[in-house]
């Protein structure tokens, strides 16, 4: 059998330049050079694994090692989810190659006053126009909320679907109304695509700013920010049209929304604007640094008593 060659990381597409993701469910996933391929009873399909930034292996699927590597390699996050993709189980890795990002993310989120900072910017991104820079977290979550709850009667209104409250439980996406099973469906394939451009970019996913104590909190406060653009007007139209498969129109119409509003795009923009780094900034740099308490980073790579000893040679 022919050795398979890793993908330079070089040669990786940017995660603002790919596609959403790609939902997969009661098929055999398997490796052909450099595509993910997708079997079951109905046939074969082979998609690109560098074009994709998150597969989403629902029930039923099986995988080879030959496709995990080669997701890994091209750095495409894989999720495995439980029934209408309502959980999460792991991720490929990064596409970046300097911790710049993750550095900057877990700094603001050590400081009350940088953590306090960048919750207020989030908001202004979610909900333009408004004064939010004397607000406390407190206030900003009760502002938050009700912002949201307009949303929600705005969209009932528009449609004519009839709203009361968010409920649904984890393990069983049946016992919830037909919104709350559409909201489900339509939030855990933005939080797939999120959760990849997060771990695409190096940061911690875990690490949130408006959410704590949960491994994505980090990708809850990211996808809030698209949400009425999103999931939550996609959410209410499939209700209204009485669509038959709730769960699976609804992650197809996220996915194609996803592209029309350029949401990859728009979120490793805001990424960057959270934590105030330059989005031109080279961050796939493989260079190793030693932390230094005064010269903050030195070179890696080296012997560094070597260097001290050719330091006393020359006083």
């Amino acid at each position: 059998m022919a050795r398979l060659l890793p993908v330079p990381v070089t040669a990786l597409p940017r995660a603002a330049d790919r596609m959403s993701f790609l939902y997969l469910e009661h098929c055999v996933v398997h490796r052909e050079d450099g595509a993910v391929t997708a079997r079951d009873d109905k046939g074969l399909v082979r998609v690109p694994a560098a074009s994709l930034l998150a597969v989403l292996l629902g029930p039923g699927t099986s995988v080879s090692h030959q496709a995990m590597c080669l997701l890994g390699e091209c750095g495409t996050t894989a999720v495995w989810v439980g029934e209408r993709g309502v959980r999460y189980y792991a991720h490929g890795r990064s596409l970046a190659t300097s911790s710049r990002l993750l550095v900057e993310q877990a700094a603001r989120v050590s400081s009350p006053q940088k953590r306090l900072a960048v919750a207020r910017k989030m908001y202004t991104m979610r909900f333009a126009g408004e004064d939010v820079d004397g607000l406390t977290m407190q206030q900003l979550r009760g502002r938050e909320g009700a912002r949201i709850r307009s949303v929600y009667r705005e969209n009932s209104k528009r449609t004519g679907v009839p709203w009361k409250r968010r409920e649904y439980e984890h393990d069983d996406f049946d016992a919830s109304d037909p919104i709350n099973q559409a909201l489900s469906a339509a939030h855990a394939a933005l939080y797939g695509v999120i959760h990849a451009v997060v771990v695409s970019l190096g940061c911690s996913p875990g690490l949130g700013f408006v959410h704590t104590g949960h491994e994505r909190s980090f990708v809850y406060d990211v996808a809030d920010l698209y949400k009425a653009d999103v999931t939550i007007p996609i959410a209410f139209d499939v209700v209204a049209e009485g669509m038959s498969d709730i769960a699976a129109t609804t992650r197809r119409r996220v996915r194609d929304r996803i592209f029309e509003l350029k949401v990859i795009e728009r979120s490793v923009r805001d990424i960057h604007r959270l934590f105030e780094v330059d989005e031109g900034e080279e961050l796939q740099v493989n260079v190793v640094s030693l932390w230094d308490y005064q010269r903050k980073a030195i070179a890696g790579g080296m012997n560094h008593a070597l260097a001290l000893e050719s330091l006393d040679d020359e006083e």
